[in-house]
């Protein structure tokens, strides 16, 4: 409405039609941009509770897909003024994240400069850890809250650094006792 409203009094000048209508074709053209520019450039893959026994770990591993036509910088990136990409969490006090892995950077070079190669992550990429729950751990279910740290970029520019929640449930079950050691008797197996 308040379009129309401009256009009309716009049209009753000479020469300002143009204007006018190269003005309203930029204003509905932006916020289909900054819609593309705001939408994650990562997802994280559904994580499936994890079950382990007090005193116990258990191997995980947190798969992210990149979009297709972006990348991340590594956890190492190749340039001190690069972002790193990070993978933290705060666990409760019952468990610990340990041995957290980051696979190697892949080094590619981009059109804005062709002769550096940047460390760099695309498509799906699968980050380690191991879940370890402490020996005094209270059975029941514990959330586990991290956060993913990354920026994304294409081959054209880099939008600014994002964080996205990782947060998943662990399931501690009361822990084993331990077995009785048994030790070999000093009779023979054999029958003489």
């Amino acid at each position: 409405m308040i379009k129309t409203y401009f256009l009309n009094k716009i049209a009753q000048k000479p020469g300002t039609l143009a204007f006018a209508l190269s003005l309203i074709l930029l204003s509905t053209g932006l916020p289909a941009q900054n819609q593309g520019a705001a939408q994650n450039k990562v997802d994280l893959a559904p994580i499936n509770p994890v079950a382990l026994r007090a005193g116990k770990s258990i191997p995980m591993v947190f798969t992210f897909h990149i979009k297709p036509g972006f990348h991340i910088n590594s956890n190492k990136p190749s340039a001190e003024e690069l972002i790193p990409t990070q993978l933290g969490f705060s666990p409760p006090q019952d468990l610990v994240i340990a041995k957290v892995e980051y696979p190697a950077g892949e080094l590619k070079s981009f059109p804005f400069d062709p002769t550096q190669k940047l460390s760099v992550y695309s498509g799906d990429l699968a980050i380690k850890a191991v879940i370890i729950a402490q020996n005094n751990a209270a059975p029941g279910t514990y959330t586990v809250h991290g956060e993913f740290k990354y920026q994304a970029c294409d081959n054209n520019a880099c939008y600014p650094p994002k964080k996205l929640p990782v947060d998943f449930n662990v399931q501690v079950q009361k822990g084993t006792a331990h077995a009785a050691r048994v030790r070999p008797n000093k009779q023979s197996p054999h029958i003489h």
